[in-house]
């Protein structure tokens, strides 16, 4: 998840911008570079880089540094001074080292002496040692900003993905739908960068369209191979049995080249994926929950469910879904009748069966299971369906 930790004020000398999100503390630091200039005036802004590769380079980074804090600005003005890709401030064996240690706390105590008029330090690096005085010297004369990647485990990284693709898509004038919005949040996956690159692509497919559809998603995104591996669950969700079938070939195809899939983890994907909608469905016709297409508003009401009427078992129990794996499975839980998900998962109990104790074709197994699951009662679907 990615979260600023401080917001840097026009009177802040020094900020420091870290982080392992990689993407957002370079695209941070350089908005602010690019203002500070802006606001400083000036022509004699350097950029130094601070990306070492043992102490000796990073002792070199830090003379630069003096250096350049020291030299005033040949043409008047202001200076704004950027340490960038810095790696010796972590704790690595290069930061560890006792000349680079010494050297660093030095150099925290000359900023803190350092008179600033006129003269601004920006800092950008990825790992960090907070005890370090250093740390708790920029900390206190001018700004930290924090920039963590986004991670599965995370709760709240959808919903801050789909505010940061819906800020970038406003920004170029453009709007998401709801469905579009999640469309876009699955193939992506908690990847910032991924997602800034097809919100590119997205906004010049469109062109001077203003509306952004799901189709447009379907037919522009690209799925990473986090996604891809959900996509066969995901199809049979959505209840389309075209998606199923070639899904189900790719992700097969896939197999042959890792040895880390089989398809009892495909299997085991895809039970995970109609237990959340059996699940999903029964909150809802308990009345312990509305069907929200809204993300945040949906994740409040997960969060609020009656603790005592759910089951301690965390694998029957919703509130222990991932919140954008729950909203996922509420929205695709109205394509199946809760007899037709409690037969899915008696199909998926004898699929599993089959596959673990027959020297049966798995594909074949697979295959025939997911068709009979999506094709439940034949006369409810509709006729392209059908077909």
């Amino acid at each position: 998840m990615a979260r600023a930790a401080a917001t840097v004020s026009a009177s802040a000398p020094v900020c420091l911008v870290y982080g392992d999100d990689d993407y957002a503390v370079k695209q941070r630091a350089r908005q602010l570079y690019q203002q500070w200039s802006a606001e400083i005036g000036g022509m004699d802004h350097e950029i130094i880089d601070a990306q070492v590769a043992n102490g000796g380079e990073a002792l070199k980074s830090i003379g630069r540094l003096r250096e350049a804090l020291q030299t005033l600005p040949f043409f008047g003005g202001g200076k704004v001074v950027w340490l960038q890709n810095c790696n010796f401030l972590g704790m690595d064996r290069t930061s560890q080292s006792q000349a680079v240690t010494e050297t660093v706390g030095e150099l925290a105590q000359e900023i803190k002496d350092f008179d600033w008029r006129n003269v601004r330090l920006l800092i950008s690096a990825g790992d960090l040692d907070k005890r370090r005085t250093f740390y708790k010297t920029i900390e206190k004369i001018g700004a930290v900003e924090s920039f963590a990647a986004w991670s599965l485990g995370d709760k709240d990284w959808a919903g801050e993905a789909e505010m940061a693709a819906r800020k970038e898509l406003r920004a170029r004038k453009k709007e998401i739908s709801e469905e579009a919005l999640s469309e876009l949040v699955q193939a992506v996956g908690p990847h910032r960068q991924q997602l800034a690159s097809e919100l590119e692509k997205l906004s010049l497919y469109v062109g001077d369209r203003p509306n952004i559809e799901a189709a447009d998603v379907k037919a522009i995104v690209s799925h990473n191979k986090l996604a891809r591996a959900f996509a066969v669950a995901e199809a049979l969700g959505d209840r389309d049995l075209p998606r199923v079938l070639r899904t189900l070939d790719e992700e097969l195809w896939d197999m042959k080249f890792d040895k880390d899939k089989s398809e009892i983890g495909l299997l085991y994907g895809i039970i995970s994926k109609v237990r959340a909608m059996v699940l999903m469905k029964e909150v809802i016709r308990e009345g312990w929950l509305k069907a929200e297409r809204d993300y945040f508003r949906f994740k409040s009401q997960l969060e609020n469910l009656p603790t005592a009427k759910l089951p301690t078992d965390k694998k029957f129990n919703p509130r222990a879904l991932h919140p954008f794996v729950a909203h996922k499975a509420m929205l695709q839980c109205g394509n199946y009748t809760s007899d037709e998900l409690i037969r899915a998962m008696g199909l998926l109990l004898d699929c599993n069966q089959r596959l673990v104790s027959r020297s049966l074709d798995e594909a074949l197994v697979l295959q025939q299971t997911l068709v009979e699951i999506v094709r439940g009662n034949a006369d409810r679907l509709p006729a392209g369906r059908r077909a």
